[in-house]
Parts: structure tokens; sequence; C-alpha cells
């Protein structure tokens, strides 16, 4: 029987060799292995521990491996990350207990030879006070990286948007281990107090009786989610939402909809009348967009695969569009920490491709009719530019005025970030086509 640890470093040594999405990767292992419900706990924080912190465990492991680390067996290295991680992050597990456990897992997976070194790198560090920065570390930005386990390059793209500041409240965020998980209340299918009932073994923080915070507990597999009670949506995502403020009056256009969180906010904010088509490029996360329709009971929904960035003729026109474009994810790397590894050099191209996304949505809307431009990420050559390129080409557009949210009112457009409601940074702007 495998345990908790071993998992771990298994799932972790395949994630990062293939480059996988973490979630999928954690996921799929946890259902094929037999732990329980602490194993399966250890083995996420863990898992996850060592993807947000890959950079501080690096530069930790080279100040005391005698070799680079990209010349050393990928499993070993995969131990000692775990291994530090362990020591420097997770206090309720002795240090003497993390060493062994190394040590064992070296052996187990047939490293015997290395096991030795295991132990001593790891006891160095701890007989070192388990200091992070070498003494001769001075390097601001380096030290930042470290600190945060935020790539250099990330950094100062945000420093350079934001400033020091909020480049640091972001990232200091985003490499906390305390994530929270929102959901969407469906007023078609329960009220406050039956979803509160039918959720008993779940710690909620309620925020506004249709948004809920999960401080504990697990509910997708729930009685409750498979009667359509909730939809799981990150609360910046339903802000979007509403910042469009769709009716049951509207005719709303999703342009790209998978796997369709904000789809379904969207009908709820409709009482479930008028129309929302939604779209998205491939079929199969087309069938999510359904299947989640169809748990939740809304029946305005049409969903249908289609190329975003090419005019479909069949789309009628719309008052209401939502633009939610592909992205870099910088905003969810707390959640998928996998994405601020990637180097920005990887989306150089999505400015292009968001532009002419939203340009073709504009097709689309009707005059008097409003449509949101959102992203999941905090890059400002991904979100104000586009939309300011938006403006400059297309006279027939203004920004429009955005609606009061949890009694305060916004510039248009607008950053979340997670100090603002605790969510996922998200950047959206509402445009209104007057002619």
């Amino acid at each position: 029987m495998a345990d908790a640890r071993y998992i771990a470093a298994k799932l972790l040594d395949k994630t990062l060799k293939n480059d996988s999405y973490s979630n999928i990767q954690l996921n799929s292992g946890l259902e094929r292995s037999d732990l329980d419900s602490q194993g399966k706990k250890l083995c996420t924080a863990i898992y996850y521990g060592v993807i947000q912190r890959r950079i501080t465990l690096d530069y930790v492991l080279a100040q005391y491996c005698s070799r680079p680390l990209d010349k050393m067996d990928s499993i070993i290295v995969t131990i000692l990350r775990c291994g530090i991680y362990q020591i420097l992050y997770m206090d309720s597990i002795p240090d003497n207990a993390t060493v062994n456990e190394s040590v064992r897992l070296a052996k187990q997976f047939g490293k015997t030879s290395a096991s030795g070194m295991v132990n001593a790198v790891l006891r160095n560090f701890i007989r070192g006070g388990k200091k992070l920065f070498a003494k001769d570390e001075k390097d601001d930005i380096k030290r930042f990286s470290v600190m945060y386990s935020i790539p250099e390059e990330l950094i100062h793209s945000l420093i350079t948007d934001y400033g020091e500041e909020k480049a640091k409240a972001f990232a200091e965020y985003s490499a906390g281990d305390e994530k929270s998980t929102f959901i969407r209340r469906n007023p078609l299918k329960c009220s406050h107090n039956e979803l509160i009932k039918a959720l008993p073994d779940v710690k909620i923080f309620t925020d506004d009786e249709l948004c809920y915070r999960l401080e504990s507990g697990s509910v997708i597999d729930t009685d409750a989610f498979k009667s359509g009670f909730f939809h799981v949506q990150d609360i910046s995502s339903q802000l979007c939402c509403e910042m469009l403020a769709p009716t049951e009056n509207d005719i709303v256009l999703d342009i790209c909809a998978a796997p369709g969180g904000k789809t379904f906010t969207m009908a709820e904010l409709m009482k479930g009348g008028g129309e929302i088509h939604a779209f998205d490029l491939h079929e199969k996360r087309v069938k999510l967009i359904r299947e989640g329709a169809e748990r939740l009971g809304f029946d305005n929904i049409s969903a249908k695969a289609g190329d975003a960035t090419m005019y479909n003729e069949d789309i009628p026109k719309c008052t209401k569009i939502l633009c939610d474009v592909p992205c870099s994810g910088f905003g969810v790397i707390s959640h998928k920490p996998e994405i601020k590894y990637k180097s920005l050099s990887e989306f150089e191209r999505l400015p292009e491709i968001q532009y002419n996304i939203a340009q073709n949505a504009l097709n689309y809307l009707a005059v008097g009719g409003e449509m949101v431009y959102s992203t999941c990420t905090v890059r400002k050559a991904e979100n104000e530019e586009v939309v300011e390129r938006l403006l400059k080409n297309h006279p027939e557009i203004e920004l429009a005025e955005l609606p009061e949210i949890k009694g305060q009112k916004y510039s248009n457009p607008v950053t979340f970030f997670p100090d603002d409601f605790g969510g996922d940074g998200f950047f959206v702007a509402k445009l209104k086509k007057v002619k």
C-alpha cells in the first residue's frame, strides 16, 4: 500500500517532467489511490506546496547539493523538494520525521545509493538554522522571487504594471497556503436555509446569500451539488457577471463560455428567462456547459461549438455579451501554480488573439447593447491595452458605467486583486455600443 508521501512524490515527478496540469494530475492520482481522507489531505498539501514553492525550494537546495539539480536524478530532486517543503512550511510535522520519511522514500523508489545524500542535505539544512537566503544574497528582485516563488520576469512585469507594493501583496497571496473556494447558490433550486441544511459537513462563510466562501469540506460529491443547488465559481468571476448585469429581457452571448461558470451565473441573474447563446471552440468542453445547465435546471442556455474569432451569421443580435477571452491566467496562479513558471514570451501572441475575439464579438452587439471584456490575468498588455485598442479603432463603442457592486462603485475598467474580496485576480471592462 503506497503512502501519501510516496504518491505525492510520484505525481510531482510526473507533473514536472511532463509540464502537465496540476489539478488534473492530482485528481487522477488520488482517485486511483487507496488513501484515506487524512492521507489525501497530506498528499495534496505536499503536492501543491512543492509546485507553489518550487523556486524557493530549488534556491535552498542549490546551497546544499554538490551537483546542479538538473544533473541529478529527478525523483531524488523531487524527494528533496518535498523534504525541504515540509521542514519550511509544515510545522505540524517534526523535522526528524520528515528526514526519516525522505530517506525511506529514496529507498522505496529504488535509489538506496542516494539515501545518504538525502539524509545529509536535509539535516545540514536543519542544522544551519533553516535559513532561506544565502549570506551573500543582496539582489532585491532575487530575494522577492525566492520569498514568494515568483519568476523574476513576472515580478518585473507586475511591478511595471502596478508598483512594488501591489505586486508584493499579490505575490504573497498567490504563494500562500490558504485559498478560498467559492460557490454560488442557484435560487431557482433552493433557498439560503435549504442550502445550508443540505451541506451540514461544510463550513461556510456567507457573503451575500448567493455567494458563499467555503472554509472547509468538499462539496462536489454531495447530493446538493448533484441536485443543482449551486455551482463552484470564484467570487471575482461572479462579480464579472454582475458587472454585465443581464436580465430576463436580454439576449446574451457568452462567446468563450466553457466550462460554464459564468454562463450559469448569468442564467441565474436572468431568473432562468431570456436567452443565452454559449459557445466554445471544442465540443468536448461545450458538453460541460450542457451538463451543468441540465444539472442546474437552466433551459434558457443554448450551448454550441464555435470559433470565437470567426463571424457566425446564425448568432442573433444580442443586448448583452460576455467576452471572457483566453489569457495567460496569472490571476489564478494561487489555484494553478504551474502557470506562473511559464515564460512571458509564450503569451506574446495573446493580445492579438484577444483583440480579434473582442472585435468579432462586437459584430453581434445590438446598438444600445453592452459587452464585458474580461480575463483572469493581471497583465495590462492583455487587459487595458486591448480595451484601449478597441476604443481607438471602434468609434461605435464607449466605456459604460459599472453598476454598484457590494455597496461600492468602481471605475471602468477595473482589476480585482485577492485583497479586494479574497478571490482571484480578474479584469473587467464594460463597453456600450452607442451607434
